[in-house]
């Protein structure tokens, strides 16, 4: 028994060297339930996002596309600055926002892609537009301290592209990519199958797609983050909508060791990848089931500045309001608030009264010896 398991772990392929490679197949009985749940959690999510107005539905978008590209990144072990990144999407969104930071070229590049990815949905991937995407996430032509191949395909100079992890003098390969010389010819047939218009659901094509590419592995790095959004653009098709209500890549990230483990193991063997599809549908209906709480936040907030349309706000004020629906951290305080929106305490106490007198603000109780604020009940 233990020749034949070190036979099998010498003689097993990696799922490209198949001869069926890359027809795919997977047990329809079993993936066929996990997709129609999804399927009409996001039937219900689309039915309540439709009733809020569009302005709320587009702050939505900037709240879940920032968590995306966040998370994104972060799986690649990047981590990027969360102010950074919202104002950038705002800027490319066209939302104006009090209080928008600079954002830098990295966090720039990313957005876009994301951006392109599910705003542009409905547009042809192409070869080019792939090069476009993987020169913004390398807008220097490094990856960190290294020089790699940019806006085009890996050359495998200095070896085999391959994923490992461990420290130095003791790796652990866990995938071995298809050879450079073969991976023109191997996305051109990918490009053909994603841009067909054919009767596949377009989260089976998601998922498919995140898997297909991420295994051919083409560039010298940013496999994963194009990866994901490649499969993302699918999930704006599948949604018929580019406004964005949900974050896979947040999911993905809170599982990220099931999400390395579950493509190492259908990268091996045949190219049946049933495992690999009720992994990704399971992730996404914990993405659409983390909406469905966020939107409660969504309804509340939409209520509220309903009922203070009239009420004369001014940015300092409009700004915290919604950082304190959205993205607060620790408790606000006269000095935080002075801190945040760049004036004086004596302005600051000014702006909380005024709140705290229209209901909009109450002070926090057993706030110790500072006092502290949050949002009246309204």
């Amino acid at each position: 028994m233990r020749i034949f398991a070190a036979l099998f772990k010498v003689f097993m392929k990696y799922i490209y060297q198949n001869k069926d490679w890359p027809n795919f197949i997977w047990d329809t009985r079993k993936v066929l339930p996990v997709l129609a749940k999804v399927r009409n959690l996001q039937g219900k999510i689309l039915g309540k996002m439709e009733l809020l107005g569009f302005s709320v539905r587009k702050e939505s978008t900037l709240i879940m596309l920032t968590n995306d590209v966040l998370k994104s990144t972060e799986i690649e072990g990047v981590i990027l600055q969360r102010e950074e990144v919202r104002s950038s999407i705002a800027r490319k969104l066209g939302m104006d926002i009090v209080g928008l930071k600079p954002s830098g070229r990295d966090v720039d590049g990313i957005v876009e892609v994301m951006i392109d990815a599910t705003q542009h949905c409905l547009q042809e991937l192409t070869k080019e537009r792939l090069f476009a995407w993987h020169a913004a996430l390398f807008p220097t032509g490094r990856s960190g301290m290294y020089k790699i191949t940019v806006g085009g395909f890996r050359n495998d100079e200095t070896g085999p592209m391959q994923v490992v992890s461990g420290a130095l003098g003791k790796e652990k390969v866990h995938f071995v990519a298809p050879s450079s010389e073969v991976i023109n010819n191997e996305i051109e047939l990918f490009l053909k199958w994603f841009n067909a218009k054919d009767e596949l659901d377009a989260i089976m094509k998601s998922a498919i797609s995140h898997f297909w590419f991420i295994t051919l592995h083409p560039f010298d790095d940013g496999n994963g983050r194009i990866a994901r959004a490649i499969a993302d653009m699918q999930l704006a098709i599948s949604d018929e909508t580019s406004q964005r209500f949900y974050s896979m890549s947040s999911q993905i990230e809170s599982r990220k060791k099931e999400y390395y483990h579950i493509l190492e193991k259908c990268q091996k063997g045949n190219v049946d990848i049933t495992d690999w599809i009720l992994w990704y549908c399971e992730c996404l209906k914990g993405a659409l089931e983390s909406t469905e709480v966020s939107l409660q936040t969504t309804f509340k907030k939409a209520k509220f500045w309903k009922l203070h349309a009239q009420t004369p706000l001014n940015k300092r004020q409009v700004l915290m309001i919604n950082k304190l629906f959205d993205d607060f951290f620790g408790k606000l305080s006269t000095s935080k608030w002075a801190k945040m929106t760049k004036c004086s305490r004596d302005t600051a106490l000014r702006d909380i009264q005024f709140l705290m007198k229209n209901d909009i603000l109450e002070k926090e109780e057993g706030g110790g010896r500072s006092t502290t604020y949050v949002l009246g009940g309204f």
